[in-house]
């Protein structure tokens, strides 16, 4: 007697997966090219977004006539931008003395406009983020992020060149921008 046949034999079913392998093996390096390539494009979205957020809140700055606080005998600018109060660079302090900043980029957040920070931190490079971006990917100081998977970035403050580097932290692709508090200036960096 004749038996029907159903399904595959194993001789067709180990050509099919060998198949399948050698297609796998073909479009695996397109897919992390993509990938690549998309990760790209996100940290240039986010530091677009934020050169963007800080020439907002210095043409709010300049709209609003560029106010000031006075703590002491020295005055700062200051603005509120989106809700939020930031301190604002200046080029000049009290005594007429030259500061090596241009007036009007975010420095810090102004909490309660009694005090102004000295030198750029880690978490003050951190909230900067935070607080000029609408929708912030999730970002922690460089101290931090190390025990917390969660955060997209981190953030690092160099005090010397006032400068506040983001990295990306998917897939540890080096990918960073840097804030350049002196002038506002936003560069990318692919790796």
């Amino acid at each position: 007697m004749l038996k029907n046949q159903k399904g595959f034999s194993l001789v067709e079913l180990v050509i099919v997966i060998v198949v399948v392998g050698l297609l796998a093996v073909a479009a695996l390096p397109k897919f992390l090219d993509v990938t690549d390539e998309a990760k790209k494009s996100s940290i240039e979205g986010v530091a677009g977004g934020f050169a963007t957020a800080v020439l907002s809140a210095r043409a709010q700055w300049e709209a609003e006539a560029r106010p000031t606080t006075t703590i002491g005998v020295e005055t700062y600018n200051t603005v509120n931008y989106d809700g939020v109060d930031f301190w604002l660079t200046r080029s000049k302090n009290s005594n007429n003395i030259d500061t090596d900043f241009r007036d009007g980029y975010p420095w810090a957040i102004n909490e309660d406009s009694t005090s102004f920070p000295q030198s750029l931190t880690n978490v003050i490079c951190s909230e900067l983020m935070d607080n000029l971006l609408q929708n912030p990917p999730k970002v922690g100081d460089v101290d931090v992020v190390a025990n917390d998977s969660n955060y997209k970035y981190s953030a690092e403050a160099n005090t010397s060149d006032a400068t506040c580097t983001y990295v990306q932290l998917e897939g540890n692709t080096g990918h960073q921008f840097v804030y350049e508090v002196k002038t506002g200036r936003v560069t990318v960096t692919l790796q």
